[in-house]
């Protein structure tokens, strides 16, 4: 498997819509929350329905063989 590119986040925690956003995995908040909803979306392995999903640094997001890990943001 290759390697995942990580996506710093300014904060210690994202929303997992917000970062589906920011990672560039889904054009808008509406696409995310059905992705979300139709459970398309994995963090660390496991189907995440809850687009309120707190991630932290280190977990890995996955959508339609995208992925993309949270990174800290670094100064």
């Amino acid at each position: 498997m290759s390697a995942v590119p990580g996506v710093p986040i300014r904060d210690d925690t994202i929303r997992l819509g917000q970062f589906l956003k920011l990672a560039n995995l889904i054009e808008s908040g509406a696409e995310a929350k059905l992705v979300i909803a139709d459970g398309e979306v994995s963090v660390n392995g496991e189907t995440e329905i809850r687009r309120g999903r707190q991630l932290v640094v280190g977990d890995v997001v996955e959508i339609g063989g995208m992925a993309a890990r949270v990174e800290g943001d670094r100064p």
